[in-house]
């Protein structure tokens, strides 16, 4: 049988493990039309990049030049969200498989985001993955650090019983693949299609199938 050479992967959520990004700028489309400020679904794809979302909606409203409460727009980008993927999320292509696979190969697994618990509870609850994560769902609000900043992942990896050396990263952003890459852990940058970002940051390794890093934990037998 295979040997495992990492001992846990941390997967982010959104877009990662779930294919949420569209449904999410879809929720910032609706949020910022609902206020008659125009913004396109290419607009929004463009510049998403998966950061804490009170920043997200700042850096929104300095860039099409208008104010705003965050506040109340955060309120209405969630609930617009949270009936996006009510009706739409699934996971992204062979998440499953992979985790499947990595059950079978006793590498442990765990998730991070940098929403909150309740709502990444509630993703993997609608995309049929919950069941993978039990225990091992880490929020942002939790560890009291959000992506970019590095503590999050170490919290991660901390709470799993691991050290970095022996954890393996997976997110789908230039933010998260920061956070990993600060952390000292080995870092995939998950870029599945022509809306993920166009560059990897040095040090991390690119990948366009989630099922490409399972060559990452399994070491090549010797002879």
């Amino acid at each position: 049988m295979e040997k495992p050479s990492m001992k846990c992967v941390i997967f982010d959520c959104e877009g990662t493990l779930v294919d949420s990004e569209k449904l999410c700028c879809q929720a910032l489309v609706s949020v910022f039309n609902s206020v008659d400020v125009k913004l396109s679904l290419d607009e929004a794809l463009a510049h998403f990049n998966g950061g804490k979302l009170s920043d997200i909606l700042m850096q929104t409203t300095k860039r099409l030049g208008i104010k705003a409460d965050i506040d109340e727009l955060v309120l209405m980008y969630r609930e617009k969200s949270k009936v996006l993927f009510q009706d739409q999320l699934m996971p992204s292509k062979n998440a499953v498989m992979v985790l499947d696979k990595l059950k079978q190969l006793g590498i442990e697994v765990c998730v991070v985001s940098n929403g909150p618990l309740s709502k990444l509870e509630s993703q993997l609850e609608i995309s049929g993955l919950a069941r993978y994560f039990k225990g091992s769902m880490f929020s942002a609000f939790e560890a009291n650090s959000w992506k970019p900043d590095p503590d999050l992942i170490r919290y991660a990896a901390m709470r799993m019983g691991f050290q970095g050396k022996d954890c393996l990263f997976v997110d789908d952003t230039q933010q998260g693949v920061q956070a990993g890459l600060a952390a000292n852990i080995t870092t995939l940058h998950y870029r599945p299609n022509h809306l993920s970002p166009k560059s990897t940051a040095e040090g991390a390794i690119s990948i366009s199938d989630l099922s490409e890093l399972l060559q990452f934990c399994i070491e090549e037998p010797t002879y």
